[in-house]
């Protein structure tokens, strides 16, 4: 882990947590809950700054409370590309595996609440209900990724970025048990670089395709990082899904 980090002194207690209803923790009791607010920290990271590098040890597993990072990975002539986002409420570390296998960076100011590898993998045998919930998050994880790999592979520029804010969308409102409907805004972690390497686009492309999707009106753009969908259900059909998030036929 970067010697730059920003350990956390303020603890923040599980029950009023933003990521509650969805993080590794949310289906514990509250006995379960006392145990892991006993063994927790937080810490911070500025946008731009390494979690941790490839192939480094990884001593820590941990919940995205905050903030977005991206997931990278370097081929053997240096290009990197980036393979995957965590999101609030997402799992950072695997139990088991001391290694990171990608690069992990903050996208945005990140914050994560962060449990030492060893004493987590033991509360794995200790209290089942995480590891249960662990592995629902895992198979969440790989539906996911091959849904981006039907959205790389597939979808136009314009549907690939609408596919973005309506993921961006959906998730906002899980964390809080809600559909997205109607008018709603979406806080964008990334920078137009960030969205072009994601996206397998270039910047260029991002910039216009943004552009025409506030000159039609399917999104208006309030600064750098906060997009306002007038209409939820337009941005999913410019992302070419259904309602339910399926392709359209």
């Amino acid at each position: 882990m970067p010697h730059d980090a920003a350990l956390v002194a303020t603890q923040q207690p599980c029950h009023i947590c933003p990521i509650k209803e969805r993080a590794v923790c949310s289906h514990c009791g509250g006995d379960e809950l006392s145990e892991l607010e006993s063994m927790k920290y937080y810490r911070r990271f500025e946008a731009g700054q390494v979690v941790v590098w490839a192939g480094d040890r990884l001593d820590f597993v941990g919940s995205v409370v905050s903030g977005m990072a991206g997931l990278t990975q370097q081929l053997e002539d240096g290009r990197t590309q980036m393979v995957g986002l965590l999101l609030p409420s997402d799992f950072l570390g695997r139990p088991g595996r001391d290694v990171a296998a990608y690069t992990v960076t903050a996208t945005s100011d990140l914050l994560l609440c962060c449990f030492r590898r060893k004493p987590f993998e033991k509360l794995l045998i200790d209290i089942p209900r995480i590891a249960g919930r662990l592995l629902e998050m895992t198979l969440d994880e790989l539906d996911a990724a091959r849904d981006w790999l039907l959205l790389l592979g597939r979808k136009s520029a314009r549907e690939k970025i609408a596919s973005l804010l309506v993921i961006l969308a959906r998730r906002e409102a899980a964390l809080i048990k809600r559909r997205p409907e109607g008018r709603i805004a979406i806080e964008l972690p990334l920078t137009r670089e960030a969205m072009a390497d994601y996206l397998g686009l270039t910047l260029e492309t991002v910039s216009r395709q943004m552009s025409a999707l506030k000159r039609e009106g399917v999104i208006e753009l309030d600064g750098k990082r906060r997009v306002i969908v007038p209409s939820f259900q337009r941005l999913v059909l410019e992302s070419g899904d259904d309602s339910d998030g399926g392709p359209l036929s």
